[in-house]
């Protein structure tokens, strides 16, 4: 059994991160560090906890560090416990500057340790169902790609509504719809963003309409803090037709609930939320495939273990971290710009 530890007990902790840690055979959790010890004292009573973070890093006994902190403090996190030889499995965003994860890669192929961003929505329902579809060729030749992850949060709440480095949704959601659409599409060729603060009282990000611009297609990332109700999730249009999916992966809303991750009806989405297939024949409704975050932590074990491959790298995140800025860039300076190749 793999020997963990967690800092941070917030939400990220609670909902993505204990629950598969604590169920999984392959992982054993021995420490929790956090500001707030009688929160986990009450919900983990027999998990050692730690209010000083390099304490834990040096006496938990654990091998792997999953880091749940505030955005502006994973490189630094993540520096300490490489710096000590243990593997880490960070939340995205992994670090909040491109230096930042290209020192934190070198240090963890020169120590020969894991280094794992958080990317969990890549075991998203709706994701793998976009993935099949495209492999399959159902929809033909693909032009436009449309993600959307609306919310209705009129006010500023939670860690991500928190002013700092990398806070806000397009660091937060869009750092996920990001890197799904790299895993679909590669690099674009420019990047055409709008950010914005539109909430009274929002100093973050919490709108975002941003384009990719490749040689043969469009696509669209979209959040908004303002759309309650029934949303769009994806929208693939091809040759062929067109894919509709709407409302989101149960995962999440299932894990709040209580559900645990080894029941089968966790990542199972419900048929009245299958996307539909329209073409120039009858509507067809498509199933959709079944999820599972647990499959992140379970590459997560074959890696440390040297049995796989890394189930996501930095260098994944580190080329959806160039998008984000750059879309930032974009937004201020009101253009298009070219995406570059980065050297990390």
């Amino acid at each position: 059994m793999i020997k963990t530890a967690v800092i941070g007990y917030g939400q990220s902790a609670s909902i993505y991160h204990l629950p598969f840690i604590d169920s999984l055979p392959e992982f054993e959790l021995v420490a929790i560090h956090t500001s707030r010890p009688e929160r986990v004292e009450r919900d983990w009573p027999d998990v050692r906890v730690y209010t000083d973070v390099d304490e834990m890093l040096k006496e938990s006994g654990a091998r792997l560090v999953v880091i749940t902190a505030p955005n502006e403090v994973h490189y630094e996190l993540g520096r300490k416990a490489l710096s000590l030889g243990l593997h880490v499995v960070m939340e995205n965003p992994a670090v909040t500057q491109l230096h930042q994860g290209s020192e934190l890669m070198r240090l963890a192929e020169t120590s020969r340790l894991c280094l794992i961003p958080f990317h969990n929505r890549r075991w998203d329902s709706d994701f793998l169902t976009i993935k099949r579809l495209l492999t399959e060729g159902k929809v033909g030749p693909v032009h436009a790609f449309e993600s959307h992850f609306d919310r209705f949060r009129p006010t500023p709440e939670g860690q991500e509504d928190q002013p700092g480095v990398g806070a806000g949704s397009w660091f937060d959601l869009g750092g996920h719809l990001v890197d799904q659409t790299l895993e679909l599409f590669g690099k674009p060729l420019s990047v055409t963003g709008r950010c914005l603060s539109q909430r009274p009282g929002s100093d973050v990000t919490d709108y975002f309409h941003v384009q990719l611009h490749y040689a043969d297609k469009e696509v669209v990332l979209h959040s908004s803090s303002y759309h309650p109700g029934p949303t769009l999730r994806f929208k693939l249009q091809g040759e062929r037709g067109c894919y509709i999916k709407r409302g989101f992966d149960p995962q999440e809303e299932r894990l709040r609930d209580g559900i645990v991750p080894g029941s089968p009806y966790l990542a199972k989405e419900a048929e009245s939320d299958y996307g539909v297939f329209y073409s120039d024949g009858e509507p067809e409704v498509i199933v959709s495939e079944v999820g599972g975050y647990r499959h992140f932590y379970e590459g997560t074990a074959r890696a440390i273990r040297g049995e796989g491959p890394l189930p996501v790298t930095i260098r994944d995140a580190l080329n959806g971290l160039n998008i984000i800025n750059l879309a930032e860039k974009s937004s201020r300076e009101g253009k298009t710009l070219p995406v570059p190749d980065v050297h990390y």
